[in-house]
């Protein structure tokens, strides 16, 4: 949840923030998870996480959508993220997965620079929709 707080401030959007710890608890460590995800630790702390879910194409097939890809601050450039984003390519080539895909912000170039080094394909064409409830 820290992590998940420390992205919503680096965003600048902590007023969009509205899910919790225990909600985090009933969604992604029930018997039937909506996400999974992994964690990055050093010297027993979390310091990152690369949160998942599986949705499905229906031109292309099952796709591994990682929600979000965090690295604490103080861990940044020393490898996290590129070993969190290499565990969910690794995941996604084991399940036969077609695509793993993400969104990332316009305004944020470290985090395409990153996502650039895997030679990966950004679209301009699609236009996120969607409706709060």
């Amino acid at each position: 949840m820290q992590l998940i707080t420390e992205l919503a401030l680096f965003e600048k959007a902590p007023e969009e923030l509205i899910t919790s710890k225990q909600t985090l608890i009933k969604y992604g460590f029930s018997v039937n998870p909506l996400f999974f995800s992994w964690v990055a630790e050093y010297e027993g702390v979390v310091v990152g996480t690369a949160i998942c879910y599986i949705r499905y194409s229906t031109w292309k097939g099952p796709v591994l959508y990682l929600e979000d890809l965090v690295v604490t601050k103080s861990m940044r450039r020393k490898g996290v993220g590129k070993r969190l984003f290499d565990a969910c390519l690794e995941y996604a080539r084991l399940h036969h997965y077609c695509r793993i895909a993400w969104q990332v912000l316009d305004w944020n170039t470290s985090a395409i620079q990153f996502y650039e080094k895997y030679n990966a394909e950004f679209s301009g064409e699609w236009v996120n929709g969607y409706i709060d409830l």
